[in-house]
């Protein structure tokens, strides 16, 4: 898969895991584990990510003696979401152009 596309998909995906919720690192990659399988240092690096680009901000809490850092959607967040519904279209659009039974030729 083009890496682009993949790092854009996985973005939106954590964005979605924390969505209606503030969650940290071990939770979202238990609550995506259904869907896809993520590594630690993939996760940490794409919330990093995120967060410089404004789409969640992080606070730390401690939590059984250490801090444990809680991630939040902000606005702009919530748009990328909302911009990756509307994409969606396009790309199911192109994904059945592509995969499409090849018909009779003039």
């Amino acid at each position: 898969m083009d890496i682009q596309l993949k790092r854009g998909l996985l973005d939106v995906c954590v964005l979605a895991a924390i969505k209606n919720e503030d969650s940290y690192g071990y939770q979202i990659i238990k609550d995506m584990k259904p869907y896809l399988v993520m590594s630690e240092s993939t996760l940490y690096t794409i919330l990093k990510r995120l967060e410089l680009a404004g789409l969640l901000t992080v606070r730390s809490t401690e939590h059984g003696g250490r801090l444990r850092k809680y991630y939040h959607i902000t606005p702009a967040g919530l748009r990328r979401i909302e911009e990756f519904r509307a994409d969606w279209q396009e790309i199911l659009a192109i994904y059945q152009f592509v995969t499409k039974e090849d018909g009779p030729h003039d």
